[in-house]
């Protein structure tokens, strides 16, 4: 690995590293820290084309699209965009996180998702997210999540 891309996986690792370490100790931390600290820790994972952590988040019983998207199929998903970009990456915009009982939550935001083979991307679409997430065994974890693309006259 060159020097640079070290440098970039360790630039990267740092700006995620507080809120990670921040949502495992959890205790005096709120419902929605923990959550956007695990959406931000998704991000840092996917921009370093890390499928695996990234999966860690994602409960066995998930269910995407309204449904038509289980665990698998999300897995395949993501494989398939992190094989067709070489760089993939995302923009959150504002992350809204409603308390929906106890252990449960609802996150909402936006997304700009860019992707390519370098530094500039070659293509992108905005998108709304809305994810619920549950506490399982300490650990925050989505359960579902339905996503649409945003039309430009809508993102301006």
């Amino acid at each position: 690995m060159g020097r640079a891309r070290r440098k970039r996986h360790s630039i990267l690792a740092l700006a995620w590293l507080l809120p990670t370490l921040l949502a495992g100790c959890g205790e005096g931390l709120t419902t929605e820290q923990r959550v956007i600290a695990a959406i931000r820790d998704m991000e840092a994972h996917i921009e370093a084309g890390e499928r695996r952590p990234f999966m860690d988040y994602v409960a066995d019983d998930f269910r995407g699209q309204g449904g038509s998207l289980d665990r698998d199929q999300l897995r395949a998903l993501m494989i398939m965009q992190l094989n067709r970009y070489q760089r993939l990456q995302g923009q959150l915009f504002p992350i809204r996180v409603d308390q929906t009982g106890e252990g449960t939550a609802t996150a909402r935001f936006r997304a700009l998702v860019t992707g390519g083979p370098g530094w500039l991307p070659e293509s992108g679409q905005l998108f709304d997210f809305e994810t619920r997430w549950r506490l399982q065994d300490g650990d925050w974890k989505v359960t579902a999540a339905d996503w649409s693309p945003v039309p430009l006259e809508d993102a301006l």
